[in-house]
């Protein structure tokens, strides 16, 4: 395709805005799922069978980070504000993004009446995505300050990304590998969808963690068995029961 150089920036931008509008649309269904005791992988997967829209980037989470969509997003948005045009949708996309990093802090409150002060919390998982050891815009980053703001102590696990994650939150306890993390924890927070940690022994981080609590920001693991095996499971837009509607 060749076209004008304004224009192809524009394709650039677009693009990218859409990909994280679709993040954060499945993130925002997932939160009614919540509410209404459906499972948003399987809603995922439902409307993925449609080809008009397809099973990319429908996995509902902790949000978007990383070098593009966030950087894009706003700028496409601050472009817009600029020069004059009023960018609902795009506004709505960080907004949802923002507020779903601090969803899992609120849902370990909940868990425990309110507070997570004098916790301490496993981040399981530090980059924005696996297979890299980029921390730009990583959602740990807001769930751990979140975390440390509230008065928890927060411990981190990544298996690459620990350099850069310490320079950017020295606060942060690391540990050697996802066992270490989390004996003694109150509670564990999967933050990172690397494939290793869909293979640990759950028996095992049951038993290290003082509270069996998983708070599954990445949906890795099944509801039904988590629960089986004893955690106090919270996934993102699963394991809820139906409020009366």
């Amino acid at each position: 395709m060749i076209t004008d150089l304004r224009t192809a920036e524009m394709i650039k931008y677009a693009s990218n805005a859409f990909l994280a509008t679709k993040i954060s649309f499945i993130n925002e269904i997932a939160n009614i799922c919540e509410t209404l005791g459906a499972d948003v992988k399987e809603v995922a997967t439902g409307m993925g069978y449609d080809k008009r829209i397809g099973p990319h980037f429908l996995e509902a989470g902790v949000g978007y980070g990383g070098s593009c969509f966030p950087k894009d997003v706003q700028a496409l948005a601050y472009m817009a504000q600029v020069h004059g045009t009023h960018p609902q949708l795009l506004e709505a996309v960080i907004g949802i993004n923002d507020t779903q990093r601090k969803r899992v802090v609120l849902k370990l409150e909940d868990i425990w009446g309110g507070s997570v002060k004098g916790k301490t919390v496993a981040l399981l998982g530090l980059a924005f995505k696996e297979n890299t050891d980029d921390m730009r815009e990583a959602p740990s980053i807001s769930v751990a300050d979140y975390l440390n703001g509230r008065g928890a102590t927060v411990r981190g696990y990544d298996p690459v990304s620990m350099d850069e994650a310490i320079k950017i939150m020295p606060y942060l306890h690391l540990c050697n590998d996802p066992y270490d993390l989390v004996n003694g924890s109150d509670a564990v927070i999967v933050m990172t969808p690397w494939n290793e940690f869909k293979q640990l022994d759950m028996g095992r981080v049951k038993d290290l963690l003082r509270e069996p609590i998983l708070i599954d920001g990445r949906n890795l693991y099944e509801p039904q068995k988590m629960q089986e095996m004893g955690f106090t499971y919270r996934g993102v837009g699963r394991g809820y029961e139906p409020q009366d509607v």
